[in-house]
C-alpha cells in the first residue's frame, strides 16, 4: 500500500496540475481550494484500496484458518482411533503376558523340581565316566597289556611292536603334559625290543615249504642199490663182448644176465645193520607221508615258538632221510644240509618286557587314584537361584512391554 501512494498521488497530480495552469491567469484564490478538494478525494480513494485489501487477507485467513480445523479434526478423529486400536491391542498383550506369566511358572517348578535329579546324575556321571585322558591311558594299558603276552607266551616280537607302537601313537595324539613319562617309557620299550635279534619266522617257514616240496623226488636207498648193480654188472660184460664177439662169449653172457634176474628176485638182508631198508611200495608212500607230517609239525612248532619241539622233529625228519634215502644222490644230501641247518637255528629268542610302561602306567593310574579321591573333597555344589524371584521379574516385565 505504502508502494502504491506515490503512483495515486502522481496520477492525482498529473489530473489536477493543468486546472491551476488554466485557472492560474484569472483565479488564483480558487486554486487553492481545488488543491484540498484533490488531497481529500486521494485519501479517501487510498482507504478504499486499502479496506479492500484488508478485507482480502481477511477472507484468505479465514479460509485457511476452515482448513486447518479441518485437518486438526481429521487428525485427531485419526489419533482417537489409533488410541483405541493401541488399547486394544494392549489388553490382549496383558491376556498374553498373563498366559505366559502362567506358563512360566509352571516350567520354573518343573526346573526346581528336576534340579536335584539333575545333581545327582551329574555326580554318578563323574564318578564313572572316564575323561579322555583316562580312555587314552587304559588304552594304552591294554596295548602294552597285550605286547607282553605276546612276548612272554607266543615270543612274537612283531605283534608286540605294533601293539607299542600303536600305544604311543594314541598317547602323542592326545598330547598332555601328565602322559609325557608314559610316552618317554614306550619310546624306549620300542627301541629295545627293536635292538633284540629277531628270528626270521617267515624264511623258516619258506625253507620247509621247499623240503616238503622236495620228499617225493628223492630216491629211496634200496632203489639206487638195485640199479647200480646191473649197470656195474653190464658195464664189465660188455668190455669181453666188444674184445671178441665169439659164440661162447655170447652164451657166457646171457647166463650171466639170467643168473643175475635170478638173484634179484629174492634178497636177504639183516635189520640190524646199517645197510639200505628194503621197503614195499605201500611202506615207502608212508615213509614219505610220516616225513612230510614231521616238517609240518616242525613248521607248526616254529609258529608258535616252540624250540624243543622244532629241534625233535627236524632231527627225526634228517634220521629218516639219512636211514631210508640215498645219500649219493644229489637231493638227498642237500635235504640233509638244509635239514642240519635249520636244526641249529634259535626259534625261540628271550625278548625284553616292556617293563619302563608299566612301571609308567602303574604311576599314571596311582596319581589318577588319588585325584578322584580328593576331587569329591573340594567340590562345592552351587546355590540354586530362589524360585521366586524369576516370577517376580517376569511379573514386572509385562507392563513396561504394554506402556511400549
Amino acid at each position: 500500500m505504502n508502494q502504491e501512494q506515490p503512483a495515486l498521488t502522481q496520477n492525482s497530480q498529473s489530473e489536477t496540475s493543468p486546472a491551476p495552469n488554466r485557472e492560474a491567469a484569472g483565479r488564483p484564490s480558487a486554486a487553492g481550494r481545488g488543491s484540498g478538494g484533490g488531497l481529500a478525494a486521494a485519501i479517501s480513494v487510498l482507504a478504499l484500496v486499502a479496506t479492500g485489501v484488508l478485507g482480502w487477507y481477511v477472507h484468505d485467513m479465514r479460509g485457511s484458518v476452515a482448513a486447518v480445523r479441518e485437518e486438526v479434526a481429521q487428525r485427531l478423529t485419526a489419533g482417537e482411533s489409533a488410541v483405541t486400536e493401541y488399547r486394544a491391542l494392549g489388553r490382549q498383550q496383558q491376556e498374553t503376558i498373563a498366559a505366559l506369566q502362567g506358563k512360566l511358572g509352571a516350567l520354573e517348578a518343573q526346573v526346581a523340581a528336576t534340579e536335584g535329579q539333575a545333581a545327582a546324575l551329574e555326580t554318578l556321571y563323574q564318578q564313572f565316566s572316564r575323561t579322555r585322558e583316562d580312555r587314552v591311558i587304559a588304552e594304552a594299558e591294554y596295548a602294552v597289556a597285550m605286547a607282553a603276552q605276546q612276548l612272554q607266551l607266543a615270543g612274537n616280537a612283531e605283534a608286540a611292536l605294533i601293539a607299542l607302537q600303536g600305544a604311543e601313537a594314541r598317547v602323542a595324539a592326545q598330547d598332555a603334559g601328565q602322559l609325557l613319562p608314559l610316552r618317554r617309557a614306550l619310546a624306549r620299550d620300542i627301541e629295545m625290543l627293536k635292538a633284540a635279534p629277531q628270528v626270521d619266522v617267515p624264511g623258516i617257514a619258506l625253507r620247509l615249504e621247499g623240503l616238503l616240496e622236495r620228499v617225493d623226488g628223492l630216491p629211496l636207498a634200496f632203489a639206487g642199490e638195485l640199479a647200480a648193480q646191473p649197470s656195474a654188472d653190464g658195464g664189465n660184460a660188455a668190455a669181453p663182448a666188444a674184445a671178441a664177439p665169439s659164440p661162447m662169449d655170447f652164451i657166457q653172457g646171457v647166463a650171466h644176465e639170467v643168473w643175475h634176474e635170478i638173484l634179484a628176485l629174492v634178497r636177504i638182508e639183516r635189520l640190524d645193520q646199517p645197510e639200505p631198508v628194503l621197503l614195499a611200495p605201500a611202506q615207502s608212500t608212508y615213509l614219505r607221508e610220516n616225513l612230510k607230517i614231521r616238517l609240518l609239525t616242525a613248521r607248526l612248532a616254529l609258529l608258535a615258538r616252540d624250540g624243543r619241539t622244532f629241534s625233535a622233529d627236524l632231527a627225526q625228519a634228517q634220521s629218516w632221510v639219512g636211514r631210508f634215502f640215498d645219500k649219493r644222490d644229489t637231493k638227498v644230501q642237500e635235504t640233509l644240509s638244509e635239514l642240519a641247518g635249520l636244526a641249529a637255528m634259535p626259534v625261540k629268542v628271550e625278548q625284553p618286557a616292556p617293563v619302563e610302561s608299566i612301571a609308567a602306567l602303574r604311576l599314571l593310574q596311582a596319581r589318577a587314584g588319588e585325584a578322584n579321591r580328593i576331587a569329591p573333597a573340594l567340590a562345592v555344589p552351587p546355590a540354586a537361584p530362589p524360585a521366586a524371584e524369576p516370577a517376580k521379574g517376569s511379573a514386572a516385565q509385562p507392563p513396561a512391554g504394554a506402556t511400549r
